[in-house]
């Protein structure tokens, strides 16, 4: 018998959430369509880990975590590092089953999505190889930053 619900918040809650979820990765999806990405699958559910979205531009293969916030800036603190090396996991599962996947460049990408604003994508938030989120302000300080838009 169970005596938590996971998230621990009532089935309504979870709805609500889950709706509210759909809708910012149906906006980041767009914002990636407009800026020349094609979205190759979404919501890809692995044994290891799910990913939101998984994109691809020229020879780059982007796997996308999508957070919905209220700011921006809490949608990057949103990602930990638990959850970022678990979408590295997924990439890696995915990417066994994809044979043209190995040719590819492969890259981690966080878009925060919030009301009233557009999305903010951040290319390469993190790298697989430390799965740890690189915030703005890291990046920044090491003068190494990607491209951020």
């Amino acid at each position: 018998m169970r005596l938590w619900r996971r998230g621990g918040r009532d089935p309504a809650a979870r709805r609500a959430s889950e709706i509210r979820g759909r809708a910012a990765e149906a906006r980041a999806a767009l914002w990636l369509r407009l800026k020349g990405y094609r979205i190759l699958e979404r919501r890809v559910r692995t044994p290891v880990g799910e990913i939101d979205l998984i994109a691809k531009r020229g020879g780059t293969l982007c796997f996308v975590e999508v957070k919905a916030r209220a700011a921006p800036d809490a949608a990057l603190a949103a990602l930990t590092p638990y959850q970022a090396a678990r979408i590295c996991r997924a990439a890696a599962y995915w990417g066994r089953h994809k044979p043209d996947a190995a040719r590819l460049g492969w890259r981690f990408d966080l878009v925060a999505v919030s009301p009233g604003r557009r999305p903010v994508h951040h290319a390469a938030f993190w790298r697989a190889d430390d799965a740890a989120p690189r915030h703005r302000a890291s990046i920044a300080a090491r003068g190494d930053a990607p491209y951020l838009d």
